[in-house]
């Protein structure tokens, strides 16, 4: 039976809930297997459009599990926030949603803590953070003393633990510049009482879900993993200190789920006919120019989750044929190809130069991405509408001619094609 994964390409955004959403209906369960409420996934269908950042996108299709995996870090709020934004709008979740007790929890002064250290950085040192809190409870999984598992607040020492992590983060925070420690406006007794209610709420989802996915892939349950953010900002092989706190590559399915990489059938690697990035970092193909904000006005290019607008470029094949041997890519599905429709000529980032040398693998170090000069292929453009088109065949052949060229300097086939944000604007090589 097929298991699944689909996983961003770039440096996230790349509508991986689009295609996630469509191969659904091929699957029993769906996983999100990493991040937080720093993701933003945007589903549109019947006219309707929903945003995501912790539920995953399988969550449209009443006969599938859902399932956040032990690799999230939860924002118990956000979550509840999602569920009955999804509900009012009548979206069955309450029997379809599992939340792993081993998921590590957000607390407020993880936001804090967040708010505080990006405020420290200015220029080119800022990470871009989106002040969710995600990075610093991620660092207190792995430092283990300050750190909460859903699981942990359904035990009686919950209430004694979150008074003594308080206690510690006070005089944490008040070291970071947030005051002195009797300022910080952390109350540890309205803290515990905000998050057992959370607890309460959730508890139905609750469970271990790395016992059912395990128990799954050895019944030859059809699974579908979905990856948030994107490949380059991989905490282990991304653009590295621009990056997210997990693996947002597809090395990053098996720690985040607990389902060992040998039960996955196939990958599939998702990337815009572009290139976009939010926050901080080196962006070898950007265009701060017209045709940068062309793209932006096009593809409404500003964050699901921040609003923020998203720094746009050309094609970066180089990055992108990195990102697909990483995460080991079988197939490629191009989206938002309508958004170049209307330029007359199209560039392909197809190898960079440092210092005069031409290289075609992806940097390790960010000081030296930041000296690429990207060499260029250019190809003429379609300029015609294609929104309405179903078949490849029907494509123009210039837009077909752009879709063989990024299956070409990638190195893998393109599997799908999307003309715009509806389930139906969807295109299936034959």
């Amino acid at each position: 039976m097929p298991v699944t994964c689909v996983v961003g390409l770039q440096w996230g955004d790349e509508a991986k809930g689009k295609i996630v959403d469509l191969l659904t209906e091929q699957h029993d369960i769906v996983v999100r297997y990493q991040g937080g409420s720093n993701a933003g996934h945007t589903v549109v269908f019947e006219g309707e459009s929903y945003k995501l950042s912790l539920v995953p996108s399988g969550i449209f299709r009443p006969d599938v599990q859902c399932v956040v995996a032990g690799g999230v870090v939860m924002n118990p709020q956000s979550l509840l926030g999602e569920i009955d934004g999804l509900t009012e709008r009548g979206i069955k979740v309450s029997d379809n949603l599992m939340v792993s007790d081993r998921a590590h929890v957000v607390f407020p002064w993880h936001m804090e803590e967040d708010r505080l250290i990006e405020s420290r950085k200015t220029g080119e040192e800022a990470i871009g953070t989106t002040l969710r809190g995600i990075g610093p409870c991620y660092r207190d999984k792995v430092g283990r003393s300050f750190a909460v598992r859903m699981g942990d607040m359904y035990r009686p020492g919950f209430e004694q633990h979150i008074k003594d992590i308080v206690e510690a983060k006070r005089q944490i925070l008040a070291g970071l510049g947030g005051g002195g420690a009797d300022d910080m406006k952390l109350d540890a007794d309205a803290i515990y009482k905000e998050y057992s209610g959370y607890a309460h709420r959730l508890k139905p989802y609750v469970t271990d879900t790395t016992a059912y996915l395990l128990n799954a892939v050895e019944a030859d349950k059809r699974i579908l993993f979905e990856g948030a953010q994107g490949a380059l900002l991989d905490i282990d092989h991304g653009t590295f200190p621009y990056v997210t706190s997990s693996n947002s590559s597809g090395v990053g399915v098996s720690s985040g789920s607990g389902v060992p990489g040998r039960y996955l059938t196939k990958v599939v690697g998702i990337l815009k006919a572009y290139t976009t990035r939010v926050g901080g970092g080196p962006f070898p193909t950007e265009q701060d120019n017209e045709i940068g904000q062309h793209i932006r006005d096009k593809g409404n290019e500003y964050g699901t989750v921040t609003k923020r607008p998203r720094r746009c470029g050309w094609f970066d094949a180089v990055a992108a044929r990195y990102t697909a041997r990483l995460s080991g890519v079988d197939v490629l599905s191009v989206m938002l190809l309508d958004v170049l429709s209307e330029l007359p000529e199209i560039k392909v980032c197809t190898a960079y130069e440092i210092d005069g040398k031409r290289v075609t693998d992806f940097p390790s170090h960010v000081d030296d991405l930041r000296r690429v000069v990207p060499v260029y292929e250019t190809l003429p453009g379609w300029q015609k509408d294609i929104t309405g088109v179903r078949k490849m065949a029907d494509l123009p052949q210039l837009a077909c001619d752009y879709l063989q060229e990024i299956s070409r300097v990638v190195g893998r086939p393109v599997a799908i094609a999307s003309v715009g944000p509806d389930r139906t604007q969807t295109i299936m090589a034959e």
